[in-house]
């Protein structure tokens, strides 16, 4: 699994929709991520993906070091699928995306990850699996981290 965290004063997803935009959810201060499904990705790699991006220390503490987590700052979460963070980009001018998750995995292991989300910290606002999305934030920084777990036999 591939998630893309960047800490936002702000940030919201809503569903373009013929008659304007259906607002999903915000946050104010605190992690916009961007969450990719591997094939071969499992409950094993979104738990551990899970684990490192609620104790991923990118927030300043009392001297401006990135020493707190997302808890410990009091920020919120947004988690936002984006399968195109598993494309194949070695070669060409297009990418490919065989490394993708199938979409009905890639919809279970994202409602799985904001599940856990939901019961650790209480709230978690999301996007939507499938949906043509806007997704507006102010990036904080700009801060903004890549993390990875690789699925079981792959490349790191």
């Amino acid at each position: 699994m591939i998630a893309l965290l960047q800490r936002v004063s702000e940030a919201s997803v809503s569903v373009k929709a013929s008659a304007g935009e259906r607002p999903l959810g915000a946050i104010r201060a605190g992690l916009l991520v961007l969450l990719g499904v591997e094939r071969g990705d499992g409950s094993a790699q979104a738990d551990r993906l899970l684990q490192r991006l609620l104790a991923y220390r990118v927030f300043s503490d009392a001297e401006g070091r990135m020493n707190l987590n997302l808890q410990q700052a009091g920020g919120e979460l947004l988690l936002v699928p984006q399968f195109t963070l598993a494309a194949d980009t070695r070669s060409g001018n297009r990418p490919g995306f065989s490394t993708a998750a199938e979409p009905a995995l890639g919809k279970q292991l994202f409602d799985y990850v904001r599940e856990q989300a939901q019961r650790e910290l209480g709230h978690c606002a999301a996007g939507e699996f499938g949906a043509d999305m806007l997704v507006r934030l102010t990036n904080d920084g700009p801060v903004t981290f890549h993390l990875r777990v690789p699925p079981p036999d792959a490349a790191p």
